[in-house]
């Protein structure tokens, strides 16, 4: 299942999984539907969410995105946050060289 939401400008779309596997199916879902969809409603982007290297061969661009959760419990909250001040430079790092993956050119 391919969940999408839209507004007036952009299509957003998230995956939310399958129970079983079928070869392609989760591009076609997420993906190739989506562009679709976008296109034919002449919306100007389509939004296909966080993570993927899969993107990347198909022409999405990486984007930094942020995570809003609340972490109630004072251990896992600092816990979390001392995770995520490390993980940081890595996803910089991983961002600025995935760009440069991209089947088109730049610039």
């Amino acid at each position: 299942m391919a969940w999408f939401l839209v507004d007036d400008q952009c299509l957003y779309g998230r995956y939310w999984g399958c129970l079983a596997d079928f070869d392609r199916l989760h591009f076609e879902t997420c993906f190739y539907q989506g562009l679709e969809l976008a296109i034919g409603q002449g919306l100007g982007r389509f939004d296909a969410g966080a993570q993927g290297e899969h993107k990347l061969i198909r022409g999405f661009e990486p984007v930094l995105t942020r995570s809003w959760h609340y972490l109630r419990h004072p251990g896992l909250r600092a816990a979390v946050a001392d995770f995520l001040e490390q993980e940081r430079a890595g996803v910089r790092a991983y961002f600025k060289a995935s760009r440069g993956l991209l089947p088109y050119r730049q610039g």
